[in-house]
């Protein structure tokens, strides 16, 4: 019965800076209904999106490990599909690890 009054609640929630904290100490089963509304929402509040960036939680989604195919990546995808793609590259992990490589194999232009 929690589980279900949890999961009501957070489908009700439009306050979306409250569910913040849950995207860092949500279980996977719970996270799963936190990002489904963070989805719902990113589209239909443009100005709250610098907040979300800002406040840590679109690299914490870019975090979050989801299988292919599963409503949880449906979700994850909703959400980068509001935001610049290089915005979301670039709080992708491993994403400073690749501009770090480039640097290395870049080769300067020498002029004359």
């Amino acid at each position: 019965k929690a589980k279900k009054a949890l999961k009501n609640i957070l489908q009700k929630c439009v306050h979306l800076p409250a569910l913040e904290p849950l995207l860092h100490d949500a279980p996977p089963n719970i996270l799963k209904h936190v990002v489904a509304q963070f989805s719902r929402f990113c589209r239909t509040i443009p100005k709250r999106g610098g907040c979300f960036v800002t406040s840590g939680g679109l690299k914490k989604v870019q975090e979050i490990k989801a299988e292919p195919g599963s409503a949880l990546m449906e979700y994850i995808n909703v959400i980068n599909g509001c935001y610049p793609e290089e915005i979301v590259r670039y709080y992708s992990p491993g994403y400073s690890e690749k501009l770090l490589e480039r640097i290395d194999n870049h080769q300067p232009i020498m002029t004359q």
